[in-house]
């Protein structure tokens, strides 16, 4: 068993072996942006490369001229559609070259670029089929060189020269002012008054291309496509010899420029760029597999800020040689994710996800992998001139390539020094704290810690104190006791905020905890974290988040936040601590989130660990810059129409109700790859608060109200604002219904509205006067009416009581009548019973008689009769004149609706004579058979 683990640890070793050789170089490069066909929506190759007085960048495209102000690219398609060769910004003016014609573009007011022809006033003496491939400007002369002339166009006086070649013209070039071209057969010429003068028939490369000639203390450099350097001094040509002259005869020369630094950079054909110093020396070479997009270079320049632009065969590069960040990327992962690096014994070494690495520090030089150290490296700790690495499979010893397992624990997550114990180191790992020892000087492990076993990767010790910061159970302390075997007094129940992310961290004494929101110190006092510190006290009460704080192996401390790096240090006379913030975004640096590193290399050069390699940063080199903002375009619309460019000159416009929808676009014309420009903007007049920082660089108001406006903006590149903020005045008419005149018109109508409602309501008003008078006297009327009605309710029911009255009389008196009658009719009858020679009874019985047919009593019942119903007695005389007197007592009797009995004794007769009275009666009313007496009577 023991043979096969080992014949599988040599496979192992003998397979890093082999990766050695894949390993890139350890060059550090400068950053490098990246812009594909896809982002300029142009073609792919890119032939000249220039830069206006307002920084934004040109380039001559196979399809146009793209234009490119730092946040959005722009496309003019060359006038005759043809494949643009070559582009030159002199002031405001863009000077292109293509097939058969040049000019120059300027912007409009509107911010847009137009084109204006210098050729075609002279497009007869154009030769057939030419191209123009380069532009140089001198003073107020443009030259536009095509393969058989150039065309010297004055730009006072509009007039162009030419010079022409039989044999052809291969470049010119600008040097210093002085003004130079190779003509294919007879050498290289220098312009002077106008005229071509030959310089140098230049033989040993008569069959050669010049790519670029440039200035020396003694004469000039003429680089050749093929054969590299040459030096022209006191009329004598001689080969220039450099360190890089076998690359450069491999290398097949297409462009070339001199930059600033007097350095070289060279554009080939297949192997990128190289870069060169002014002696010759090789700085670098970067081809398509260290970050370009394509080996062929077809233009190079360098720009005010001394960027690298590269126009390439398929897209644009520019590289930011002056940042203060280098790059070593391993894209092909050979070397993996950097979680530590660590400087020892003049070589750096890097501890990754696949193992220790390592390089001499101060060259050029693949790294190399150290055996036995395959898997992940957490931690790279110098102590006691020796290398410590803390490793998922334990803990070794490095020693150049090799490495010494002195701990099987897994998960070294870092080691710590004990105060005035020199020859212990304590160590956290996956499973708590452990304690290596060095003795008989080999360091092993001595024991386990106990007291906690959750994973111990942040861990301080101060004094006899144990600081341990689990980022999801918390923040613990505990004492250990003086055998170093156990934690003591464990305690977790500060109030602090836990989480990923989140780290303890020592410093000067001082216990600092810190996340993503928050960086507090331990008061020792009162036994809390408190957010007064000397850190945040720096900071002057800003709201700046210095994130995760890691220690660095210089006593120095580094904040990882979302938006910066900062470091921070004590100075070394003042003692006061100074924070230099470096706004690289986190999305820039690459780093594994929770795993961030950084190690100190030398001077003031650092190494921060990424997933596809690591960056440097020299502090040194870092300057805060402030930039001008620029308004680039301002569109307009309505509601249903597209947006329409206006112009920039225009002071304060005033723009029509209906458009009241506006575009602004701006931008920081600023090219550095990990320079992020933000902006701000607020609306004085709609929007009066600023906005929040974005990377957008237009914003639009839409549906605007009329009114006057301040349009402002400003940016933020990194963390300094830019030197102005730009302001934009304009004011939206209001609608026509909202105009002075209509508001006029308006009062006016309003006015005119209210007299004739006034006169409308007083007219109403006068008529419901006089309606409520006749409805007053209607109501009078009827009240009028009513009381006469009630009169006239009040003597009907006097009548009605009168006549209720005169019945009950009448009742009561026919009653009266007919009580009597009766009891005279009995005495009568009774009398009769007695011997009727009494003469004293038949005067009685006469005295009864007469008071049978007592006159009075008719008269009586006749008068109360006529009160109650005073017509029918006259009524039934005017229809039946016939009827007797008898007849008429005899009607007034059944008027009365009294029975034939009742009727009897009021004519002193008997029943049966009634009803043959009645029978009489009907006969003589001529009623018939079927028609009742009585109904009859009552009804008339």
């Amino acid at each position: 068993m023991y043979f096969k683990t080992l014949s599988y640890q040599k496979k192992i070793h003998l397979f890093y072996l082999l990766l050695l050789s894949t390993i890139a170089s350890s060059q550090e490069l400068p950053p490098i942006a990246h812009y594909l066909p896809e982002n300029y929506l142009a073609e792919a190759q890119n032939w000249s490369i220039s830069q206006a007085s307002n920084k934004f960048i040109y380039v001559a495209n196979t399809i146009g001229l793209l234009e490119f102000n730092g946040s959005h690219w722009n496309v003019y398609p060359t006038p005759n559609k043809t494949a643009m060769r070559s582009v030159n910004a002199v002031n405001d003016r863009i000077y292109t070259g293509c097939y058969m014609n040049f000019g120059f573009w300027k912007k409009n007011d509107l911010g847009t670029l137009e084109y204006t022809s210098l050729s075609d006033p002279i497009k007869e003496k154009l030769i057939e089929d030419e191209e123009f491939w380069h532009i140089v400007h001198q003073e107020n002369w443009v030259l536009f060189q095509s393969l058989h002339s150039i065309y010297i166009y004055n730009i006072d006086t509009k007039k162009t020269n030419i010079i022409s070649s039989e044999t052809g013209i291969l470049g010119i070039f600008n040097v210093s002012g002085a003004i130079y071209y190779q003509d294919k057969n007879q050498g290289i010429f220098k312009i002077e008054k106008g005229k071509a003068k030959l310089l140098t028939k230049f033989s040993p490369i008569k069959n050669d291309k010049v790519i670029h000639i440039a200035n020396t203390n003694d004469g000039v450099l003429i680089l050749t496509s093929l054969h590299g350097f040459y030096k022209y001094s006191d009329k004598v040509i001689k080969k220039w010899k450099t360190p890089v002259d076998s690359l450069l005869k491999k290398s097949k020369i297409y462009s070339s420029i001199q930059l600033k630094d007097k350095s070289f950079i060279i554009g080939t054909i297949a192997k990128g760029i190289i870069h060169i110093s002014e002696k010759g020396d090789l700085i670098y070479q970067i081809d398509q597999s260290k970050g370009l997009n394509n080996n062929t270079i077809l233009s190079i320049f360098e720009d005010v800020e001394n960027n690298i632009w590269l126009g390439l065969d398929n897209g644009i590069n520019c590289i930011n040689i002056n940042s203060p960040i280098r790059l070593f990327n391993n894209d092909k992962g050979t070397i993996g994710t950097v979680y530590v690096s660590s400087v020892f014994k003049n070589f750096l070494y890097l501890g990754t996800n696949q193992g220790v690495f390592y390089k001499k520090i101060d060259k050029e030089e693949p790294f190399k992998f150290v055996e036995g150290t395959n898997g992940q490296v957490w931690s790279l700790f110098v102590y006691d001139d020796k290398l410590f690495c803390g490793h998922d499979s334990g803990t070794f010893l490095i020693h150049n390539n090799t490495s010494e397992l002195i701990s099987p624990v897994s998960g070294g997550w870092n080691f710590k020094t004990i105060q005035e114990f020199p020859q212990y180191l304590m160590q956290g790992t996956y499973t708590g704290l452990y304690l290596l020892e060095k003795k008989n000087k080999t360091w092993k492990l001595k024991q386990k810690i106990k007291g906690i076993d959750y994973s111990s990767r942040y861990l301080e010790i101060s004094k006899n104190t144990v600081w341990i910061n689990h980022e999801h159970k918390g923040l613990f302390k505990a004492n250990i006791n003086e055998q170093f075997t156990e934690l003591q007094e464990v305690t977790n129940d500060f109030l602090v905020e836990r989480g990923l992310n989140s780290s303890i961290t020592k410093y000067k004494e001082n216990i600092i905890y810190s996340n993503q929101q928050q960086l507090t110190f331990y008061d020792k006092k009162n036994k809390t974290f408190v957010a007064e510190n000397p850190i945040n006290k720096v900071l002057d009460g800003k709201n700046y988040k210095i994130g995760k704080l890691i220690k660095d192996n210089t006593d120095g401390l580094w904040g990882f936040s979302k938006e910066n790096i900062s470091h921070i240090r004590q100075s070394q006379f003042s003692g006061e601590l100074k924070i230099i913030k470096i706004p690289i975004p986190r999305f820039l640096r690459k780093e594994t989130v929770g795993f961030e590193n950084v190690a100190h290399i030398y001077d003031t050069k650092y190494l921060l660990g990424r997933t596809n390699g690591y960056m440097t940063l020299d502090l040194s080199e870092i300057n805060t810059k402030a930039y001008t903002i620029l308004l680039d375009k301002i569109s307009i619309k309505s509601k249903d129409t597209s947006f329409k460019a206006i112009s920039l000159s225009q002071k304060s416009p005033q723009f029509k109700y209906k458009l009241n929808t506006i575009a602004f676009s701006y931008t920081i014309p600023e090219y550095n790859k990990y320079v992020i420009s933000k902006f701000q903007y607020k609306l004085d007049g709609f929007y009066n608060n600023w906005s929040n920082w974005t990377t957008d660089s237009k914003v639009v108001f839409e549906n605007l109200p009329f009114g006057e406006y301040n349009f402002m903006v400003r940016s933020k590149t990194g963390n300094t604002l830019s030197k102005n903020i730009l302001e934009y005045k304009f004011r939206i008419d209001r609608p026509w219904y909202f105009t002075k005149l209509a508001i006029v018109i308006y009062i006016l109508s309003l006015l005119i509205l209210l007299l004739l409602v006034h006169d409308l309501y007083k007219r109403y008003y006068t008529k419901q006067k006089l309606k409520l008078v006749t409805e007053n006297k209607k109501q009078f009327a009827l009240k009028e009416l009513e009381n006469e009605r009630e009169i006239m309710k009040l003597n009907n029911e006097k009548l009605i009581q009168d006549l209720e009255s005169k019945n009950r009389e009448l009742a009561t008196s026919t009653m009266s009548i007919i009580k009597k009658n009766e009891i005279l009719n009995t005495i009568k009858k009774e009398l009769k019973k007695f011997t009727l020679e009494d003469g004293n009874f038949k005067n009685v019985e006469k005295i009864i008689d007469k008071h049978l047919n007592n006159k009075d009593d008719w008269k009586h019942f006749e008068e109360a009769f006529n009160n109650v119903d005073k017509n029918f007695l006259k009524k039934l005389k005017s229809k039946h004149s016939k009827l007797t007197p008898h007849d008429l007592r005899f009607c007034a009797y059944l008027r009365l609706n009294l029975s034939s009995k009742e009727i009897a004794p009021l004519l002193n007769i008997s029943v049966r004579s009634v009803e043959i009275k009645r029978y009489r009666l009907r006969k003589k009313l001529s009623l018939e058979h079927k028609q009742s007496l009585v109904s009859y009577i009552l009804e008339i």
